[in-house]
């Protein structure tokens, strides 16, 4: 059998270079890390839920076992793919993406209102302003995101609040690990993604925040690392 595929999707304002050094730490698995529109190598181009799915269509469409993984943006992403394509997913990890905005009008004010101050500031002076921030939250200066990604967020922000419902997750019959820093502010939905799941695996790494895949490789690895085995076992098991 061919290596499993481990698609990573990255989140809001990065690009695939947030998963830098995963390639070594997963080496039992191919590591496929996409750019969504917008970002990195797809920078100007415009996001919509469509579009971002079906770049992770494109780098799934493989014969052999298929993880997906997300973080933040990608995680909600992921989703709505493994939604749209159930029988194409042999697992699923949502990494800071377990946040229902429906359920959250404070949340989902506090996002949009970003993405309103990004169009008064502008996607430069909001990148050097909020990558301090993240600088304090543990980030490594070679992981911050540059402005291209800031320049997407409105529509991408956008794209998650209509889409974003732990009810996408119903009719996978796949594992779903739930990960989140305990920090994290979007796993505030963890218990209702998880009770929407026909196999979910909640994963919590302490002292994380919303940032773990970039300041806390280590342990997202291994997760991920179990993750891939689950979906290689699930690929595996007999068609009933």
């Amino acid at each position: 059998m061919m290596r499993p595929r481990l698609v990573l999707v990255h989140g809001t304002r990065f690009d695939s270079r947030q998963w830098a050094g995963y390639a070594e730490a997963i080496p039992e698995a191919e590591i496929v890390a996409v750019d969504l529109p917008g970002h990195g190598t797809r920078a100007g181009a415009e996001f919509t839920t469509d579009a971002a799915v079906g770049v992770v269509a494109e780098a799934a469409d493989v014969e052999g076992p298929v993880i997906v993984a997300g973080h933040s943006l990608g995680g909600y992403v992921a989703t709505t793919y493994a939604q749209r394509r159930p029988a194409r997913v042999d697992a699923l990890v949502l990494i800071g993406a377990m946040a229902d905005p429906k359920r959250h009008p404070v949340l989902r004010r506090t996002y949009t209102g970003f993405a309103r101050a990004l169009g008064m500031v502008g996607a430069e002076r909001m990148a050097r302003g909020s990558n301090l921030v993240m600088r304090g939250l543990g980030a490594a200066p070679d992981d911050l995101p540059d402005s291209a990604g800031y320049a997407a967020l409105p529509a991408a922000w956008a794209a998650t609040m209509a889409s974003a419902d732990p009810a996408q997750l119903a009719a996978l019959d796949c594992p779903v690990y739930l990960v989140a820093g305990s920090l994290d502010q979007l796993r505030i939905d963890t218990r209702h993604y998880a009770a929407a799941c026909r196999d979910p695996h909640i994963r919590l790494i302490p002292g994380a925040t919303h940032f773990a895949p970039t300041t806390h490789r280590d342990q997202v690895a291994g997760i991920l690392r179990e993750a891939v085995s689950a979906g290689v076992v699930a690929y595996e098991r007999p068609s009933t």
